[in-house]
């Protein structure tokens, strides 16, 4: 998919965070199979490509942004003016954005007595979530966020969140409902996944790569288990099918996160649901 106009917002916070967080020390060693924790550039730069080759297109300047820092903690959550558009969908974005910052304004507050209590440095904590357009098109939004967490630990982290929204039906839908059935996509696309993961992999780990195996983070990972996005180069239906894997999941924290893009083929349109293949279109 092309790459977007970028917002700086999500990339200076993580900065930020991991920054702060570079000179804490663990409190568990990390298990001998995985690397060292990562150099905090090389992490926020992997981070942030990784989303942002997944999008097809960015919302302009106008929608949504709260930022709020504390002695406790840092927040911010954003949205674009695509999602600001549908008011259902704001809706649902206001009460998440209303729930993540509860959760984080406690965890914080518990985390402050505790270090009190047990005599230990307090890190604030931080909440890092930017929704951006993956597609928009006139029947649907899709879109994906980057979400990053820091709760006073070795190092903050990050994963995945996607929402499909049916303009028509004023709702969210996952997007695997809108597939026959999770084995007819698996074997659509399996082969072509774990070609792009392991070339992705490799490039990573170079001379150390041992691929091909069937256990630890040689083996390949269940693309459904991801986070599934459907994107569109063409800009008129979903002709993009993209898998946003966080950390740990195929690869060491070191190695950051992946992520596999794949064309819609004659064989994924076969396995989408008749009342959706109008959606769809063959790249």
């Amino acid at each position: 998919m092309p790459p977007p106009r970028h917002s700086a917002l999500l990339p200076a916070l993580m900065t930020l965070a991991m920054l702060a967080a570079c000179n804490r020390q663990p409190a568990t060693p990390a298990p001998a199979s995985q690397a060292a924790p990562p150099d905090t550039t090389t992490t926020t730069a992997s981070a942030t490509t990784s989303h942002a080759s997944a999008q097809a297109t960015q919302s302009s300047t106008a929608g949504h942004a709260v930022k709020e820092s504390t002695d406790a903690y840092e927040f911010s959550y954003s949205w674009p003016a695509a999602a600001d558009a549908q008011p259902a969908l704001r809706a649902r974005l206001a009460a998440d954005e209303a729930a993540q910052r509860a959760t984080l304004k406690h965890d914080a507050e518990q985390g402050q007595k505790e270090a009190a209590r047990d005599k230990y440095p307090f890190h604030a904590f931080g909440h890092w979530q930017e929704w951006q357009v993956v597609a928009d098109l006139p029947d649907w939004l899709s879109l994906s966020s980057l979400v990053g967490n820091d709760s006073g630990g070795a190092h903050p982290n990050y994963g995945y969140a996607a929402i499909l929204w049916d303009k028509r039906a004023g709702q969210a839908r996952n997007a695997l409902d809108l597939f026959t059935a999770r084995a007819a996509l698996t074997g659509a696309i399996h082969a072509d996944f774990c070609k792009a993961l392991d070339a992705q992999r490799a490039k990573k780990r170079g001379s150390h790569a041992s691929l091909g195996g069937d256990s630890g983070f040689d083996a390949c990972v269940d693309p459904l288990a991801q986070t599934v996005i459907l994107g569109s180069r063409g800009k008129k239906a979903f002709d993009r099918i993209g898998f946003l894997i966080a950390p740990y999941e195929a690869g060491p924290y070191a190695e950051g996160s992946y992520e596999v893009t794949l064309p819609v083929t004659p064989a994924v349109l076969a396995a989408v649901k008749p009342e959706w293949r109008g959606a769809f279109a063959v790249q």
